[in-house]
């Protein structure tokens, strides 16, 4: 055999050899994709069994009934579903402002690379601090901190439902404030580091086409740039905001652990992930059925923020 037939005998067995490892490839990506969507869904229906004597009692009503008295054995989590998003909600009005610019300032050359490296160090280390700290800090530094911020607001704003003071609540106590706070400094490393990621993706053809355009930095950065990462940027928060949902023992420090609804920013909440850390140890029968169906929701509650949040980056992929 002569050697250029040699040659292209060896890359012919050098192509099979690669698609036959691209094929392995797949296939065992597939079977981690599958095995990961079986442990979600096995994870749901164990949660779901184990709800169901609460869902054959209470069915759908469950879902829009503030009392909670395992007393008397009546059970309903709007309350809690109320604290659960609110307490979310307000994190994120704090945090997706303050993380995307935090992002689009660590993307781009606005600072030294050094001031840069040290800033994103601080913003990552946020991330290891362990709930329960913030927690602590919560009870120590924050809540008597918003105190003051909280009589003012009243003093000026108390006309306004989110400002006025519920009977029999203190200022400066346990509330979804503090608690909306402390989610969303939780929350922030997570927007800032995605969000930053997906800005330092957008390949720099566009960056160039854009001042070769004749646009400024502000120009490209707020016509091109963004929109061009912006699916990045909405799973980004919409991670952020399924990580405050899940939230458990900062907020349980600090939401006040009361099943009323309140408009007030000031008046104490609940979450459901707060009310299983409170009672799940003690529970039984019933209660403890009711618990596993507060979980379930909490479980659709987080499947729901992603898709929507899929279906966001899809819608924003195709204009």
């Amino acid at each position: 055999m002569s050697t250029s037939a040699q040659s292209r005998q060896a890359g012919k067995n050098r192509s099979e050899a690669d698609r036959q490892l691209d094929r392995s490839f797949i296939l065992a990506t597939r079977i981690f994709a599958f095995l990961i969507a079986g442990i979600l869904l096995w994870i749901g229906l164990q949660v779901g069994f184990q709800g169901i004597e609460a869902l054959q009692k209470f069915g759908l009503g469950f879902l829009f009934t503030a009392e909670w008295n395992p007393v008397r054995s009546e059970y309903g989590v709007l309350a809690q579903i109320y604290g659960t998003l609110a307490s979310s909600f307000i994190g994120l009005i704090i945090a997706v402002p303050i993380g995307i610019g935090t992002a689009i300032l660590l993307s781009e050359t606005i600072l030294p690379l050094s001031v840069r490296t040290v800033l994103v160090f601080l913003v990552e280390l946020l991330a290891a601090i362990p709930s329960v700290v913030y927690g602590l800090w919560g009870i120590f530094v924050l809540t008597p901190f918003l105190g003051g911020v909280a009589k003012f607001l009243n003093e000026y704003l108390g006309w306004l439902p989110i400002f006025s003071v519920p009977e029999r609540v203190a200022l400066g106590g346990p509330g979804l404030l503090p608690a909306g706070i402390i989610l969303a400094i939780m929350t922030l490393p997570i927007i800032t580091a995605i969000s930053r990621d997906a800005l330092a993706s957008v390949p720099k053809s566009l960056r160039e086409a854009a001042y070769g355009l004749g646009c400024t930095r502000w120009e490209t950065l707020l016509k091109v740039i963004i929109p061009a990462a912006f699916s990045g940027i909405v799973s980004a928060v919409m991670l952020a905001l399924g990580r405050a949902m899940g939230e458990t023992m900062a907020v349980t420090m600090l939401i006040g652990n009361s099943n009323r609804i309140s408009p007030s920013l000031f008046a104490p909440s609940n979450t459901i992930a707060s009310l299983l850390a409170n009672q799940f140890a003690e529970a039984g029968g019933l209660q403890m059925s009711s618990l596993m169906y507060a979980a379930f929701v909490l479980f659709i509650l987080t499947f729901i923020v992603n898709i929507l949040a899929e279906l966001i980056v899809l819608r924003v992929k195709r204009l």
